[in-house]
């Protein structure tokens, strides 16, 4: 069996109502990259606030042992939802079939509900950045039909892992 290269992640879940000890989405999110061999480098709450959200996200994308943020919340259409207008003006490369293939697996949970999923994935300065919706069944459908297998350097045709200037070095 071939061996997991271990990410740096950064979690930052983003509400306006949650506390650090009711963010279940943001637990999770840390339960299931730990469980694949990744560790959790920085963690962080912040506001549905896009200034907030960019300089949480920006701190991370310059910081050398974070290789991918994920974040959770603030994707929808109501209210202050602004994570995706937050962090899509920080990639340099939209992964644009990452929030639509999103949408396509949820569609089997929730039926045309998934069309107010505005989750979106990129690249900035070699860092992966995926934005999920709030709730833990989200979390647990980006992450299993999709990040576990993207974030294993082992998946192949392709996988973003590939993708870290880190390992394009090799």
């Amino acid at each position: 069996m071939a061996q997991v290269e271990s990410l740096g992640a950064a979690v930052l879940t983003i509400s306006d109502s949650r506390t650090p000890a009711e963010d279940t989405s943001g637990d999770l999110l840390c339960e299931l990259l730990s469980a694949d061999g990744h560790h959790l480098v920085d963690r962080a709450l912040v506001p549905d606030d896009v200034y907030r959200i960019r300089a949480q996200a920006s701190a991370w994308i310059v910081n050398p042992q974070v290789s991918v943020i994920l974040t959770t919340g603030g994707t929808g259409f109501t209210g202050r939802d602004s994570t995706p207008e937050a962090l899509s003006v920080l990639f340099d490369k939209t992964i644009d079939g990452f929030g639509e293939l999103f949408r396509q697996l949820s569609f089997d949970e929730i039926g045309a509900s998934t069309i107010q999923s505005r989750c979106v994935g990129g690249i900035a300065n070699g860092t992966l950045i995926f934005a999920l919706p709030g709730s833990s069944n989200a979390v647990r459908t980006g992450w299993e039909k999709i990040l576990t297998h993207q974030l294993d350097i082992n998946f192949k045709p392709c996988n973003f892992v590939e993708l870290i200037p880190r390992f394009l070095e090799r």
